[in-house]
């Protein structure tokens, strides 16, 4: 199934403790199966998830909010919807 989604980005591998350009979406591909984590501008933790190898998802946050998900590319999106 077709994704829509605006570009908003650089792709970044690997993340690690970034808020993505304070990004409300990232867009999450995973390249091996791995846990990423959210955590909040004061470092408090939010949540977590789970990507297996291939698995795309794609997160909403507050901006502060940062994302660190290991073995996989990440890339600020916006939505389309209006």
């Amino acid at each position: 199934m077709a994704q829509t989604f605006i570009v908003k980005g650089a792709v970044v591998s690997n993340p690690s403790d970034t808020n993505m350009g304070r990004a409300q979406f990232v867009r999450i591909t995973a390249t091996g199966d791995v846990t990423g984590t959210i955590v909040d501008s004061a470092d408090a933790a939010l949540g977590s998830f789970y990507l297996e190898n291939g698995d795309t998802v794609i997160i909403e946050k507050n901006p502060g909010d940062k994302i660190t998900c290991g073995t996989s590319k990440a890339s600020a999106v916006g939505s389309p919807r209006s």
